[in-house]
């Protein structure tokens, strides 16, 4: 008679991600997690180990937001979890499922001014949706499932499980469960979706408020349709960036909304007499900036209850699924035309978006100003490519005025502002989007963030190019300064040699000093990606910025 083979807590971990379908981990191993890294090499995803795990929780964060699953990371005890907070609480923030496994110290020491022992789930608990620590081996797969399906379910977001070593260790008497059918919602209420039906029939300038929410793939699809055949005005917000396609630019785009009120949008969404939200979450851009007077009628279209503050009180919510609510919508609006006026005035401001601000782009020898650096991108990068932002100045340029017509293809950190994202969201966007090269955008101070991740985009010969505009100062901290106080402080950083930083890593690196220089380098380098990461160092000319902080158009667009 055979011995059947023993299974171990590490087995379950592994095999319930397994049946999870998780193609990827992200992690750095240590003692306390170090058996689930061992079974890793004989069965499960694929581990990708970071150099840091911050940058593994931003790595998971990115295939949250791109795929609508949770992307998976395992750290280790002690400050491999105190490490993952900010991946965590930047997830939680802006609506991206995560799962977090930490390891943890053995059961015996958990009350112990023991090696590395602390209290995982108090702190991280504030951070995410779902925070958990496991004493049983024998319940590790149903504590996954159940964390797993609340960090995507409703407003997705961060779950974290600790498990401490001997349970891991341990041998188990039950496999691991397979998940279950996701929940399928209803729509919205047949009595909601008249009422809203009848308003966009009563208004005069009705406008879509586009966010995060409204980026899947399905909702996506669904306003296009809705668009299609209803031409209502569409603003987005920086993490809605690509909802409108190509083809519904021109009737339906209105800019982007987020971080400083004086964007074109903000003008549209004053002006309308009805603003219809649709996956809005006021972390993208809080309701007192685009509703300062507090004179929206605002409707929501939204999975879950709105949050209430004294500048968004919706008159009605309509939750439920969010695409079969809009389906629904499209009949009982079709035909529906907005008045002469209306239309008039849109295309009044449709003409002055297009140079909201008047910039001389004349910039000294040896800079280059940033809608330089933007039209080369545009001109070649293809809808296909995904493009991910860093926080800085380059982020706010980037997401005024970077056109994106695909959905999650074009990646903001717009709820915290997290320095340090686009090259390990790069990363990610590069595995689950294999057959593109992704282009990543930050300044010189985030990419010191997490550039050492650079290694881990080298090892696998990942199709990147990452574009550094670089100024030599926390230049976002310093024009809002300058605006406020005259003068900027604690800004000055030191001279970096990026190109020579690219080639230890094994990279290509390039320095340019003209819009011509940056455009024939950028071709090249999109070229070369094919076989592994390019990085591109760019002087940049930020003499604009205080005015792109300023009013941008006439008071009577507003």
């Amino acid at each position: 008679m055979v011995e059947s083979t023993k299974q171990y807590g590490a087995d379950l971990v592994v095999d319930s991600l397994i049946n999870h379908k998780v193609n990827y981990v992200f992690g750095i191993p240590g003692a306390k997690i170090d058996k689930v890294f061992d079974t890793l090499e004989d069965k499960g995803p694929q581990l990708i180990v970071s150099r840091h795990e911050q940058n593994a929780a931003f790595m998971a964060q990115a295939i949250g937001r791109i795929t609508g699953e949770p992307g998976v990371v395992i750290a280790t005890s002690g400050p491999g979890i105190s490490n993952l907070a900010t991946g965590l609480v930047t997830a939680t923030a802006e609506g991206d499922p995560v799962l977090a496994i930490g390891g943890q110290v053995k059961r015996a020491d958990l009350l112990k001014r023991a090696h590395q022992s602390m209290d995982n789930v108090a702190m991280l608990s504030p951070i995410t949706k779902y925070s958990a620590e496991i004493h049983d081996g024998n319940t590790i797969s149903e504590t996954i499932a159940n964390a797993y399906r609340r960090a995507k379910s409703g407003k997705p977001g961060a779950s974290f499980i600790s498990i401490p070593q001997d349970v891991n260790d341990r041998e188990v008497s039950v496999k691991a469960i397979k998940p279950l059918t996701d929940p399928k919602l209803g729509t919205a209420s047949v009595n909601d979706i008249n009422y809203l039906a009848q308003a966009i029939k009563n208004s005069v300038l009705p406008v879509l408020l586009l966010g995060n929410g409204a980026s899947h793939e399905k909702v996506t699809q669904s306003i296009r349709q809705l668009l299609e055949f209803v031409k209502l005005p569409v603003v987005e917000t920086f993490q809605g960036a690509g909802i409108v396609s190509r083809e519904l630019e021109e009737e339906s785009f209105f800019g982007r909304v987020g971080l400083f009120r004086n964007q074109p949008g903000d003008m549209l969404l004053k002006k309308a007499d009805l603003v219809i939200a649709i996956g809005y979450d006021p972390i993208e851009y809080e309701a007192r900036n685009w509703n300062a007077e507090i004179s929206a009628r605002t409707i929501v279209i939204d999975v879950v209850p709105a949050e209430i503050d004294t500048y968004f009180q919706p008159e009605r919510e309509l939750i439920g699924d969010i695409a079969d609510t809009i389906d629904l919508l499209l009949p009982a609006v079709k035909g529906y035309e907005l008045p002469e006026g209306s239309i008039e005035y849109l295309q009044n401001l449709k003409k002055n978006m297009s140079g909201d601000v008047k910039f001389d782009r004349h910039s000294q020898k040896g800079l280059v100003h940033p809608l330089d650096v933007i039209d080369s991108l545009q001109n070649q990068v293809t809808d296909d490519m995904t493009v991910t932002v860093d926080v800085g100045s380059h982020y706010i340029w980037m997401a005024r005025y970077f056109k994106s017509y695909e959905a999650r293809h074009l990646l903001f950190s717009n709820g915290m502002q997290t320095l340090g994202v686009a090259l390990p969201w790069a990363i990610s966007a590069a595995l689950v989007r294999p057959n593109t090269t992704i282009i990543s955008v930050s300044g010189d101070g985030g990419f010191l963030f997490s550039a050492q991740e650079l290694e881990v985009a080298s090892r696998l010969h990942l199709p990147i190019v990452h574009i550094i505009w670089n100024d030599g100062k926390y230049n976002m901290v310093e024009f809002q300064e300058e605006m406020k106080y005259g003068r900027s402080s604690g800004v000055q950083l030191g001279e970096v040699d990026f190109v020579k930083y690219a080639e230890s890593f094994g990279a290509k690196g390039y320095r340019v000093d003209s819009k011509e220089s940056f455009d024939a380098t950028l071709k090249k380098a999109i070229n070369e990606a094919k076989s592994g990461p390019v990085l591109i160092d760019i002087p940049i000319d930020y003499k604009d910025n205080i005015k792109l902080g300023e009013t941008i158009l006439p008071d009577e667009f507003y």
